[in-house]
């Protein structure tokens, strides 16, 4: 049997008691789920299932997953199938990663406004990409890209940012030809100080819309800020700021595309490797200081500072974290993208996920067989479904579920 090794949950069990004790007063709805999801995640308190080696009999307790989208166990299956379905829409073109960030004047305001603020965030960075990429100055071409939400930097602190994948060109106004993008001398598929600038706009015209309809609210630290005064001031700091917004090298082909996606779509605000010790109520991780040339630091904080911040990071619920804008748009997307391969001499591509792929499998349906430990040639079949009473009663699992 392997060693375990930590994870969040370990970190929310031993010391979620005295988090509560602590903050449990403040936690919004979909913050306290995912608190409970994530403790009782892959044990008996969900349930689980009596696994049988379908060659020499060994059998093992698997316990059920929470399928909280915040924890860090239970992202591989659905990440597998949106891979799966986004497969079918790349095409062969570069591809460009274009991020955009909020100033932290902006930022902490998504402490008791983050619908809103995350709304305005993929609204802003959309409507800069399509009327900057439209301006025939620059691209004049109408192009497609999906934006995906981060709110959090290395260290769990709020930090909101928006990740754009676009593809490298757009369709010409006439629909006859597929424009590729241009090379700029300081920035890759269009000027980043044109788009910051842009972005800063949109957003800030989006912000004061937003709190003359009344729809943002401001408590303790913030309380000042419901005086129009004070709100107006605010926007006109941040509106005399650059607001950061860069475009990274080209991926290149498709494939590339998919393994950076892989790694950005489904994240959570730390993963379970970064994890190193928990001792004496404290936790440690590793982290990388991007302004110090990436390297790679440890950072030790109380345990209940690490879940109070991990828990900033739980997204409102329903709220759409991965969004498609122009071609890519879920309401025009197929017929737009028969239009891009048209241009380009592609073929076209059927666009439907196989029944045989990783992503196709129902949530609902049973984990994927698994090799048996013991004997390295048989596959554990599911034999026994175990309520969470039943599981209860039974030892801890014979093998370490991995998965």
């Amino acid at each position: 049997m392997s060693e375990h090794r930590l994870e969040v949950a370990d970190v929310f069990r031993t010391h979620g008691d005295d988090f509560l004790a602590r903050w449990g007063h403040v936690l919004s709805r979909p913050q306290r789920k995912a608190f409970d999801d994530i403790r009782a995640c892959r044990t008996a308190d969900l349930g689980g299932h009596l696994d049988q080696c379908d060659q020499c009999g060994h059998c093992a307790i698997s316990y059920n997953s929470c399928l909280n989208r915040s924890c860090p166990k239970c992202q591989a299956a659905v990440r597998a199938q949106w891979l799966a379905e986004r497969e079918a829409e790349l095409l062969p073109v570069e591809y460009f990663h274009v991020v955009f960030t909020l100033p932290q004047q902006i930022a902490r305001l998504a402490l008791q406004n983050a619908r809103r603020i995350y709304s305005i965030l993929f609204q802003a960075a959309a409507e800069t990409l399509l009327t900057i990429a439209a301006d025939p100055q620059h691209l004049g071409a109408a192009i497609g890209f999906l934006a995906v939400l981060h709110s959090w930097g290395q260290t769990l602190h709020l930090h909101p940012h928006s990740h754009c994948v676009v593809p490298g060109g757009g369709i010409s106004p006439d629909n006859s030809r597929w424009i590729p993008c241009r090379r700029y001398r300081k920035s890759f598929f269009l000027p980043g100080k044109v788009l910051g600038r842009y972005f800063r706009k949109r957003f800030l015209i989006h912000l004061r819309k937003a709190f003359q309809k009344g729809k943002l609210q401001f408590h303790g630290e913030l309380e000042s800020l419901a005086q129009p005064v004070a709100f107006d001031a605010l926007c006109r700091t941040a509106g005399r700021v650059e607001w950061v917004v860069y475009a990274k090298p080209p991926f290149g082909g498709p494939e590339q595309v998919l393994k950076y996606l892989a790694r950005y779509t489904h994240r959570v605000a730390i993963s379970n490797r970064r994890l190193l010790s928990m001792e004496d109520g404290r936790v440690t991780f590793e982290w990388k200081d991007y302004a110090a040339g990436n390297q790679t630091k440890t950072m030790t904080l109380e345990a209940v500072e690490f879940i109070r911040r991990f828990l900033l990071h739980v997204l409102p619920s329903g709220f759409v974290h991965i969004r498609h804008f122009g071609f890519l748009a879920n309401c025009k997307r197929k017929v737009e993208l028969a239009l891009c391969r048209s241009l380009l001499a592609v073929p076209q591509v059927v666009m439907e996920v196989s029944v045989n792929s990783p992503g196709a499998r129902d949530s609902t349906s049973a984990e994927p067989l698994r090799r048996c430990p013991v004997c390295k040639v048989g596959r554990l079949v599911v034999i026994q479904v175990l309520t969470a009473g039943a599981c209860a009663c039974l030892p801890e699992p014979m093998i370490p579920d991995t998965s």
